[in-house]
């Protein structure tokens, strides 16, 4: 009896200190999404979560504030985050089924040279992109930002469909071979439906990390209907002391919500296609 108290205590201890965690960790984003209802002058005066006074103001305001109706940067955004996913989505698994079952010469030296590239610093690249994108004449386009994903530039969703892959049973492929199928035709019929998760969860993150995506998109965009949601709530924040924080605040909750329905609503296939890759932990 003494040893289960001290294991039911334990476990609501353990309980209590996740609860405690979560709330501080969530905080700053209620609060967020609170001083998006609140009028400018009481953002910083009430630092509570229920607002005093409740007022749709910032978003209406914020939505037409930098000139350019909000909805364009979303489109804009959206454009990037969709061609970017159907660019790894596609590229991807074909270079992470070609490391996983063909074989080709130098096969080890490539796929090394692949992991080497996830430890590679972004900013040892950002220079020479720079100028060979300036040199294609691409700036204040959005090719710098899709096109490098239809090349399988990304090593770390080719290293985690190869591994999915690598879990595959090859028997399928034998059995497919052996009634005449070509390695395409693997590929596409065999391999593709059972590397779903792996697929699902290549295209949340590269959603989620184009739509978040800043720093290349100010360095690639400088023309305002060309900005992006980010860097339309960047317009928001001023050097001088009239910046609007209650349209940037409402203006940021609203670019949550796509990254959010899509997260929550393939969240499974997420979780799947990450613990079968060997990733988690």
């Amino acid at each position: 009896m003494t040893l289960r108290r001290h294991s039911q205590w334990g476990s609501i201890t353990k309980h209590l200190l996740l609860l405690v965690g979560g709330v501080v960790m969530i905080y700053p984003l209620l609060w967020m999404i609170s001083s998006s209802f609140k009028p400018q002058n009481l953002i910083f005066a009430q630092m509570g979560l229920w607002p005093t006074q409740f007022t749709l103001e910032n978003y209406t305001k914020g939505w037409n504030a930098i000139g350019v109706p909000f909805g364009v940067f979303f489109v804009n955004s959206f454009v990037i985050s969709v061609a970017a996913v159907v660019g790894n989505v596609a590229s991807c698994s074909l270079a992470g089924y070609a490391f996983a079952r063909l074989d080709f010469k130098m096969k080890g030296f490539w796929f090394s040279m692949m992991l080497v590239t996830m430890m590679l610093p972004f900013h040892v690249t950002l220079i020479p992109r720079y100028i060979l994108f300036f040199k294609l004449g691409w700036l204040n386009t959005f090719l710098p930002l899709t096109v490098p994903h239809f090349l399988a530039v990304d090593s770390f969703f080719v290293f985690l469909i190869v591994q999915f892959i690598r879990g595959l049973p090859r028997d399928l492929d034998e059995a497919a071979a052996i009634d005449g199928a070509s390695e395409f035709r693997i590929f596409w019929q065999v391999i593709v439906p059972l590397a779903t998760p792996a697929l699902v969860t290549t295209a949340i993150f590269t959603f989620i990390w184009s739509w978040d995506n800043f720093f290349s998109q100010l360095l690639y965009l400088s023309k305002v209907p060309l900005y992006t949601v980010p860097l339309g709530l960047r317009a928001f924040v001023d050097s001088t002391d009239k910046s609007s924080y209650g349209s940037l605040f409402a203006m940021s909750v609203l670019s949550l919500v796509p990254a959010f329905v899509i997260f929550v609503s393939a969240q499974q296939q997420l979780v799947e296609g990450v613990s079968r890759t060997g990733l988690k932990g």
